[in-house]
């Protein structure tokens, strides 16, 4: 009988810490805002002094560099329990629908994946690849449905992005923004040439 392989249980406690580090860092960033992520208390959240926080994170940027590849591995995670239809329009709208739902359903998540309000943050290269694989699969599946000029994929995802900054702007909690995503679509599919029948007209 073959043994099992021994436990690497150092690096499942330095695995552990590290949870236990985001999930202070998110606490934080939801009762007050991502800026108001400090060492210090992320350090008290978890129980350790913050000398000792720095044997797991750099900096405070590091903090945000993990929080940014954990915010995009989850939506990679919501897209591979996503069933899309096969009409093109309705595709589109079920995708469209899921992402604004992940983004309008944490502010200070969004905020970090796709806005700048962290002045002197920059996700990593490491980190900004869990963007990047969550782009390339949007762009796989607009294209195959037809759409594939890098113009019509930035119409789409500013198009969506600002769907998703009215809506948390102005309707906090709503669904206001949310309502209009049918005819954003058809509004979309019409410009790039994706036929079928127009949502607005079915889907409420």
């Amino acid at each position: 009988m073959v043994g099992l392989p021994n436990r690497d249980r150092r690096a499942e406690r330095r695995a552990e810490t590290r949870r236990e580090i985001l999930e202070a860092a998110w606490k934080i960033a939801h009762r007050d805002g991502l800026a108001a992520i400090t060492l210090r208390e992320v350090a008290a959240l978890v129980g350790m002094r913050s000398p000792s926080l720095y044997s797991h994170v750099a900096s405070k940027n590091a903090i945000y560099d993990a929080m940014f590849e954990q915010a995009w591995t989850d939506w990679g995670a919501a897209l591979d329990g996503l069933k899309l239809p096969a009409a093109p329009r309705r595709a589109l709208l079920t995708g469209a629908r899921a992402f604004f739902d992940f983004a309008t359903g944490d502010l200070a998540r969004y905020q970090l994946m796709n806005q700048r309000t962290i002045p002197d943050f920059s996700p990593s290269a490491e980190s900004y690849a869990a963007s990047l694989a969550a782009y390339q699969r949007m762009r796989a599946e607009l294209g195959r449905r037809g759409v594939a000029s890098p113009a019509d994929l930035d119409l789409w995802t500013a198009v969506i992005g600002g769907f998703v900054d009215q809506q948390l702007a102005n309707d906090p909690g709503g669904t206001r923004w949310r309502r209009q995503l049918p005819r954003l679509v058809d509004m979309f599919c019409d410009e790039v040439g994706i036929a079928g029948p127009r949502l607005h007209r079915t889907t409420r």
